[in-house]
């Protein structure tokens, strides 16, 4: 029984990591940390757990050496700790954004500060098994992944790793929780609810990922990514327009795709010419690990647009981090995430 602990559990990822944890065969969670909630239950924050776990949260200072530490911690938090945590699990998977950069030149650009601790980003995987795999086997420090650019790398991969985008413009809509559970001004319900709000037009910090995963120049990446707020709570639709070097057919995207995710665990085709569910829908894949990724073609334009869903919290964050521990501990992949997504909701 692999023994973990998580740090930052009082959050919408941390809480949503340990409703998946509770019911893994191969794990036991043995603490929680929240310094806001210290000594009170966890279902007093996360009242869907009522009834299925006795954990309360402790401070950080109170933390016992485990198996594995999952880290939940806002972005900045965990660089500074790294060698506290590191000697308190052997195993670490880290969903803040502190360890996903492996070039310190690119966090600078889009974080805007030197990385504190250099030194350990060549010692973690960035932790998306689709793209990682082989590397995250065996491995014992992997990254989480940034929802938007989840998404939308799953959606591009099979296409740059062939050379066959010249250009594309991604927009990404996402729901209220990607901003996390700590209320803002544009949080508050009267601004948030109904909301269509482009808050990242251009620079938002996932394009980083998104020129490390595809390989892209740094300086001029070719890849134009914008991020939209919409009134749902949880889900990002990524639609990419590729402006491809050659004409390409929608059969022909479809070989390409099935090519590489045919046997993959968590990524579906989505390409249905009937019904109201004919491209991916994030609504549909609420709670569940899946990405659904779909295309249309315009060949005389030779374009290809992709649309790839996500449910932010899962695939974008707490279940992605379960896939990568499945991964690195000898899992097998699905274990703890065998359910699909809720319909209707």
């Amino acid at each position: 029984m692999l023994r973990t602990s998580i740090v930052g559990a009082s959050g919408y990822t941390g809480g949503e990591l340990l409703r998946l944890l509770l019911f893994h065969p191969e794990v036991e969670v043995v603490q929680v940390t929240s310094e806001a909630h210290a000594g009170r239950y966890v279902h007093s924050v996360h009242p869907n757990l009522r009834g299925y776990t006795d954990l309360k949260f402790v401070r950080l200072a109170d933390l016992n050496p485990v198996d594995l530490l999952f880290l939940c911690l806002p972005h900045g938090e965990v660089a500074p700790r790294i060698a506290e945590f590191t000697g308190l699990a052997e195993g670490v998977i880290d969903l803040s954004a502190d360890f996903r950069l492996r070039d310190p030149a690119l966090y600078v650009r889009f974080y805007g500060d030197e990385h504190p601790a250099p030194e350990w980003l060549p010692t973690f995987v960035y932790g998306l098994p689709e793209l990682h795999r082989g590397e995250l086997r065996g491995a014992r420090r992997a990254s989480g992944v940034g929802c938007n650019a989840a998404v939308t790398v799953l959606g591009l991969w099979p296409l740059y790793r062939r050379g066959l985008v010249r250009e594309c413009v991604v927009e990404v809509k996402v729901g209220s929780s990607e901003g996390g559970s700590k209320p803002t001004p544009a949080s508050h319900h009267p601004e948030r609810a109904g909301v269509v709000r482009s808050y990242a037009p251009v620079g938002h910090r996932h394009l980083a990922e998104l020129i490390q995963e595809l390989g892209l120049p740094p300086a001029f990446p070719g890849l134009y990514f914008s991020v939209t707020s919409v009134g749902i709570v949880r889900g990002a639709l990524a639609t990419c327009h590729c402006l491809l070097h050659e004409s390409l057919s929608e059969r022909e995207a479809w070989e390409i795709y099935r090519e590489d995710y045919g046997e993959e665990p968590f990524v579906r085709l989505v390409r249905s010419r009937r019904g109201i569910h004919r491209l991916p829908e994030p609504k549909i894949l609420i709670g569940s690990n899946h990405c659904d990724i779909g295309f249309a073609a315009a060949p005389e334009e030779r374009r290809l647009v992709v649309v790839g869903a996500i449910d932010n919290l899962m695939k974008g964050a707490a279940g992605n981090a379960v896939q990568t521990m499945n991964v690195m501990y000898g899992f097998p992949e699905r274990t703890g995430l065998e359910f699909p997504g809720l319909h209707p909701i």
